[in-house]
């Protein structure tokens, strides 16, 4: 598997490269433009180009955005609008600099429940899919599950997946928040049982990248706080339960820590998945 980590894009997405050689990642998930706000500013040609050179020279093989927090496929109509507009905007960003794919929050259907947004939340979907390059997946984050976020079972989104019936609709499992949504993936017998369940409401065809994030929380808090790999309630053989699951032989693993030094991923953060990544490999 490959072992990345999210990266900053200040000063340009093709800046981004360098800084993930610089601490060990083999991945890369980056923002095309800031994650808090709905404005969008397209990626200049001259950058975007820059970056698959950059990408190629340095062998990364597997690129992904992340999309705005902004984004709410369940929520009030104008919402939703914006939420296709600024799906589009990425999924264009992301054909242009040659990544994977467009990772995203689903958001919240403010307490009226799944079923309730479930037909607007699908058609948003099936709209980013049909107005972008078919090169291009569009990837839904699992939740942690508070708030009445959409999305924190298999169930829900194995609904989704199945309605929207796109070979480009696929699926990031965050290890934090799936702990935290009650699925126990840091044990051996838990985790054959989530990955089962997985497989049987979304398929593990669909799982195509992994955020790889300790848990701040108990399990099964339903809270979403990240901690640094091996400092949190997943813990070090957590994620060597994980990793040498055969659901993720060949996913890329995607850190969203706060970093040793509270700026994000960093190098020791990553040391630590490749040691458990070498250990797996010398027992094997």
């Amino acid at each position: 598997m490959e072992l990345g980590a999210h990266v900053s894009a200040a000063g340009g997405v093709d800046k981004a490269v360098g800084r993930a050689v610089d601490i060990g990642a083999e991945a890369i998930q980056l923002f095309a433009s800031s994650p808090r706000g709905w404005k969008f500013r397209p990626i200049p040609d001259d950058k975007g180009e820059a970056y698959r050179e950059k990408a190629e020279e340095a062998e990364i093989r597997s690129t992904f955005l992340h999309g705005s927090y902004l984004v709410n496929i369940g929520g009030k109509p104008d919402l939703v609008e914006k939420s296709i507009n600024s799906l589009i905007n990425h999924m264009n960003a992301a054909a242009q600099i040659g990544a994977k794919g467009v990772i995203f929050h689903s958001g919240s259907h403010k307490g009226v429940g799944f079923d309730a947004v479930f037909e607007q939340a699908t058609g948003a979907l099936v709209q980013v899919l049909d107005n972008t390059d078919d090169s291009v997946q569009l990837i839904i984050e699992n939740c942690a599950g508070m708030g009445a976020q959409i999305g924190a079972s298999f169930a829900e989104l194995g609904s989704l997946i199945r309605e929207v019936d796109s070979p480009r609709l696929a699926i990031c499992l965050d290890t934090e928040h799936a702990f935290a949504a009650g699925y126990n993936i840091a044990d051996p017998k838990g985790i054959d049982k989530a990955m089962s369940e997985f497989d049987a409401e979304i398929g593990l065809d669909k799982l195509v990248v992994v955020h790889a994030n300790d848990a701040k929380v108990e399990f099964a808090s339903g809270i979403d706080r990240h901690e640094n790999i091996g400092e949190g309630y997943i813990g070090i053989e957590g994620f060597a339960t994980i990793m040498g699951h055969s659901a993720f032989s060949d996913v890329p693993f995607l850190l969203e820590v706060p970093g040793t030094d509270k700026k994000g991923p960093d190098k020791p953060n990553l040391d630590r998945l490749k040691a458990i990544r070498r250990r797996l490999a010398e027992s094997a």
